[in-house]
């Protein structure tokens, strides 16, 4: 008899999941939404993507979520890697409803968005590299010109008949009544599907926004190998995990410092409205013994703060350059190992950040903002490279922790 009641839970189970995903794939009423996540790398596009998603739900739209855009070293075109390879789908329900890219092609873009009603989504007229694509007589998204854009659609074999230009709305859902102007002019009815040459979101992700990263969770496979480096290949004890943005493109970068009052995901240390600060040069590129120095001393912080739980090694992600051997050399006395993975994986090193118990970033770079936020939704402890100045340290009661 208890055999037979485990059996019919476990059947009643698999009806319940099968009724949610036919429910799921029936077609929502009130429209989907989707974009090319086709600015930047993945720092930028999390930015992007924590923002579309508070904007789909402003417009009660279900969010197509598009996969990641990738750049191959040596390859000419992007390649995207599905939303799901490195985050989970259903969290992200807990906030609002979602449906992978390929479910949505697969299953209902037949019915719900044909062929011959595709329309591109843009602000304004988008012109081709390809000169005589352009005719001033018929102003065009141009939403497959050039890479990434052209490879993004592609990977679904998706064309579109014409275009539409939205301007003046924009995507701020937050501080005017914005989302009911888009489903006054934009209703469900008459277009199914909002597909954006671009994110619908600004960069650097919006204050209101961040609180997002709470539903943006690592996939099983990410979970596993972190928790596993961490196990296999660190001390035991607290670990320090640091990024240090350093390649050339970077140093190309920093050169704007000077003539900015943001630059890229800077508000998350200096203040959306620089309410802690302006920009100045070492935020962007601190030198390698400003680097070694702030290690040292957080590292002398913790022992005197929390001296059960003493720092014993040093996790670095880089871009570039990883310092093994100058910080391994500088550290040593202190009885600190520095380490990285034995291959590049930038999403693993995320996951690894996020798990450090203290961690160092670029106030600058969206990718160290990616960990910020993370921690910032278990509570852990963040700084930043330069931050505050280290004379504004010996004059002020300035805390580092961010």
């Amino acid at each position: 008899m208890q055999w037979l009641k485990m059996k019919l839970r476990f059947v009643n189970l698999i009806l319940l999941l099968i009724s949610s995903t036919c429910a799921q794939l029936g077609g929502d009423p009130n429209g989907y939404l989707t974009y090319c996540p086709c600015m930047g790398r993945f720092g930028n596009q999390a930015d992007h993507f924590l923002g579309s998603l508070a904007f789909a739900k402003a417009l009660n739209r279900t969010l197509i979520l598009p996969p990641w855009v990738e750049y191959r070293r040596g390859e000419l075109r992007s390649r995207q890697v599905p939303f799901n390879t490195y985050f989970e789908v259903e969290p992200l329900k807990e906030y609002h409803r979602v449906i992978t890219m390929a479910d949505f092609m697969w299953h209902l873009a037949d019915d719900i968005w044909p062929e011959s009603e595709r329309v591109s989504f843009c602000y304004k007229e988008r012109y081709s590299l390809q000169q005589e694509k352009n005719d001033p007589d018929k102003p065009n998204c141009h939403a497959k010109d050039g890479n990434p854009f052209g490879p993004f659609w592609d990977t679904f074999h998706i064309d579109f008949v014409r275009s539409e230009f939205y301007a003046p709305l924009h995507f701020d859902v937050h501080h005017s009544n914005e989302a009911a102007k888009w489903q006054a002019k934009y209703p469900a009815e008459s277009y199914p599907v909002l597909a954006f040459t671009g994110a619908p979101a600004s960069f650097p992700v919006q204050l209101e926004n961040c609180k997002l990263q709470r539903y943006l969770q690592w996939s099983q496979r990410y979970r596993d190998a972190s928790k596993d480096f961490i196990r296999e290949q660190l001390p035991r004890g607290a670990f320090l995990g640091i990024h240090l943005r350093n390649g050339i493109d970077w140093v190309r970068a920093c050169e704007h410092v000077k003539d900015s009052q943001h630059l890229f995901a800077s508000p998350q240390c200096l203040g959306y409205k620089n309410e802690r600060g302006a920009l100045y040069p070492e935020l962007c590129m601190p030198s390698k013994e400003a680097i070694i120095r702030q290690l040292k001393r957080t590292i002398k912080n913790v022992r005197q703060t929390q001296p059960d739980n003493e720092i014993k090694s040093v996790f670095v992600a880089s871009d570039s350059n990883h310092m093994i051997g100058e910080l391994n050399t500088a550290l040593s006395r202190m009885g600190i190992s520095v380490h990285k993975l034995p291959e590049d994986d930038p999403y693993l090193d995320l996951a690894i950040l996020g798990q450090s118990n203290h961690f160092i970033g670029n106030c600058i770079s969206s990718y160290s903002a990616f960990v910020k936020r993370e921690r910032d939704v278990h509570g852990f402890p963040s700084y930043f490279w330069g931050f505050p100045k280290e004379k504004d340290r010996k004059h002020t009661n300035v805390h580092e922790e961010l």
